[in-house]
């Protein structure tokens, strides 16, 4: 920020002053001012090499380093370094330092940066040359000196301050009325009465300054514990001719001055048909103590039309009486949707347990919005006497409410609820089966993976679930290769839909052992789950990228086919999607394998396969494979597309001649104008 553009700059609060201090002060000194406030001389650098005028007055006690500043203010200095030596000053500065600052207060250029250690500095000097210039000063001047007199709320200054209300110059005088409320005691009558006197000016921005001042005036009788004072001034404001902002601030101080008197008032607000007065009341329906307001308020909501209800049920929410708690859980039983939506919101993030049966029983109305919203609440509900709660209640429960906790139990990860949730795996109620089933694949072990086996050889009328099936998928994915040994015996059954289910489980597990499983049962007696098996196969890059084991039996199928065709057509495509996704392999050994076994990519979509591979390579052997796809009449334009996307790239690991080689065979051998196109500006960007 530039000197001139802070001529007129004045500092509203010492926080902000020190803020701006701390960012442009040296970093040590910075970090000294945000620890202890102060920063020592010691290592504090000279302003200027400018020779200095001697101080011959000050007391030899002075600090060396407030001496030095202030015979910067004497000197013949730049404004530049007076500037900073004014700074400097809110640190060092004494009453020694103030005859050096008065005097800046008349410089145009200086008088905003005086006035900063002046307003900062412990002493009856500053208020005093504050006080000389209010006699001497006009203007955009005088109006510093007199924002300066308010920070330092300065009492000895009311009766020059009363004298400025009538100033020709109207920013002097609404600085005035400004100042007076700022400095307003309730002891002191003066203050006050100038400025509800100022309310009835004939200047709109005087009075609108004075009512501002008053609101601060009537702040200040609050926090001094006069109430009906302040209550008066208040109302003033209200009934005077100024800004509405202005009225709406005296009508929130009106309404917490009169307590609860006020909530006449406070409903006036709320029943406002413009938005301004309904905000307003809301605001202040948090602010007002007391179980009286509660009371009015929760009798209001009921009462207000119903877009406004919400609003008042979350101010609602901000008071801490029981029957704001009590209003709350109300709305969440027998509210309108939107009503209930937002009750259940507030619920959730309280840990009052009042709150369970209120959110179990909306988990399991008809509403479906409701019900989500209610579920999602248990889930998230904080403290820790929850758990233990919904643990009992399950125990106890039935029916919808038995499946909601369930799901619950299982979103909230709540180990402690699994063997309730197991005997809940075989119930009769669809809905409480299919719960218990998820919650089972969510927080069950090898344990639970045993007693879901046990379901599907035992239970005939369970083999076809295709939910009992997705909680064995869960946990042998979760648990990995230590479920495999559980998984054996299920994948070697005699029925053929069993085998089935043990190998989708065992693909989901992985590990070396699995996969010998799955392979076998590409010779298995029944064709549909060789079927299985192969896809099972072919899919497991999906899931085991990195499993170079994989790579063997996929060959080795890809290579004979098994019994059926279709089955070396899914081992290649596995096989290509394992080079695409295991990470292990360097960019040479993926492009390396893919020449090993060109002839087994035979069909169109393979190929595409083949050439993302190389496409995302930073080989130069992937270059010659890429030249060797665009003899294929059938994929030669990718081939050349995927070509000139590789050597053409800005950041290539491949060497510029292998690239430019490259480049020009797809310049003139590609047939696509767009890859010619893109080929001849990829060798000129090379060039």
């Amino acid at each position: 920020m530039r000197l001139k553009d802070l001529v007129t700059w004045s500092a509203a609060s010492l926080p902000g002053l020190m803020a701006l201090i701390i960012l442009t002060t040296e970093p040590a000194q910075a970090r000294q001012l945000q620890t202890t406030g102060a920063v020592s001389p010691k290592g504090a650098e000279s302003l200027t090499s400018r020779p200095r005028q001697p101080v011959a007055q000050e007391s030899e006690s002075i600090n060396p380093k407030e001496r030095e500043l202030i015979s910067v203010l004497r000197s013949e200095a730049p404004p530049e370094e007076k500037a900073m030596a004014c700074k400097r000053l809110v640190i060092y500065g004494s009453a020694a330092a103030v005859p050096a600052l008065a005097p800046l207060l008349a410089d145009e250029h200086l008088a905003s940066w005086a006035r900063i250690p002046l307003e900062a500095i412990p002493d009856p000097a500053a208020d005093n040359a504050l006080h000389q210039a209010l006699d001497k000063l006009h203007g955009k001047l005088l109006v510093g000196v007199i924002n300066s007199v308010a920070v330092r709320r300065d009492p000895k200054a009311v009766p020059k301050l009363i004298g400025k209300l009538k100033d020709q110059d109207i920013e002097v005088a609404s600085a005035a009325a400004v100042a007076l409320g700022c400095i307003a005691d309730s002891r002191d009558s003066r203050s006050r009465d100038a400025l509800t006197h100022a309310l009835a000016s004939d200047s709109a921005e005087l009075r609108a300054a004075a009512a501002k001042g008053t609101v601060r005036c009537a702040e200040q009788f609050m926090k001094d514990d006069k109430l009906p004072a302040a209550t008066k001034l208040y109302d003033a404001v209200r009934q005077a001719s100024v800004p509405r902002q202005a009225v709406l601030e005296a009508t929130r101080g009106a309404i917490l001055a009169r307590r609860s008197a006020g909530i006449p008032l406070l409903l006036e607000q709320l029943r406002a048909s413009d938005k301004a007065s309904f905000a307003l009341g809301l605001r202040v329906a948090r602010e007002l103590p007391g179980h009286e307001a509660t009371d009015a308020l929760v009798a209001e909501m009921y009462r207000a039309d119903l877009d406004r209800q919400p609003l008042l049920l979350l101010a609602l929410a901000e008071r801490t009486e029981p029957a704001a708690h009590a209003a709350i859980l109300q709305a969440a039983r027998s509210g309108s949707k939107k009503m209930s939506l937002v009750a259940i919101g507030i619920l959730e993030r309280s840990p009052n347990l009042d709150s369970l049966p209120v959110l179990i029983e909306a988990a399991t109305g008809t509403d479906p919005d409701v019900a989500q919203a209610a579920s999602g609440a248990l889930t998230r509900l904080p403290g820790n006497a929850v758990e233990p709660e919904l643990l009992g209640r399950l125990l106890q429960s039935n029916g919808r409410a038995r499946q909601v906790l369930i799901e619950v139990s299982a979103n909230r990860r709540l180990e402690a609820a699994l063997p309730t949730i197991v005997q809940s795996v075989d119930d009769r109620d669809a809905g409480i089966h299919r719960a218990a089933l998820r919650a089972v694949g969510l927080l069950g072990t090898e344990k639970e993976l045993a007693s879901l086996i046990k379901l599907l050889l035992q239970n005939p009328s369970r083999r076809q679930s295709a939910d009992i099936e997705a909680a064995l998928l869960a946990i042998s994915s979760r648990r990995g290769a230590d479920c495999v040994p559980f998984l054996l015996p299920l994948s070697q059954s005699s029925e053929s839909d069993l085998r089935i289910v043990g190998l989708h489980a065992l693909g989901a597990a992985g590990g070396p052992a699995a996969l010998a499983a799955v392979t076998a049962a590409l010779d298995d007696r029944d064709d549909t789950v060789q079927d299985e098996a192969a896809r099972t196969l072919a899919t497991w890059p999906n899931t085991w990228p990195e499993d170079s084991q994989i790579e063997e039996p996929l060959l080795n199928l890809a290579r004979t086919g098994g019994r059926k065709s279709a089955h070396q057509v899914l081992a290649v495509r596995g096989y290509l999607q394992f080079l695409q996704g295991d990470k292990k392999l360097s960019d040479d050994e993926k492009v390396a394998k893919l020449k090993a076994n060109m002839s087994l990519i035979k069909r169109p979509e393979e190929k595409e396969a083949a050439l993302a591979i190389l496409r995302s390579t930073q080989a130069a052997s992937a270059l010659e494979l890429l030249a060797d796809f665009a003899a294929d009449p059938g994929v030669a334009e990718e081939a050349w597309a995927a070509v000139i996307d590789s050597a053409g790239k800005s950041k290539s690991a491949i060497p510029k001649p292998d690239r430019q080689k490259a480049l020009q065979l797809a310049l003139e051998k590609s047939a696509n104008d767009v890859n010619r196109k893109k080929a001849a500006e990829a060798l000129k960007k090379l060039d």
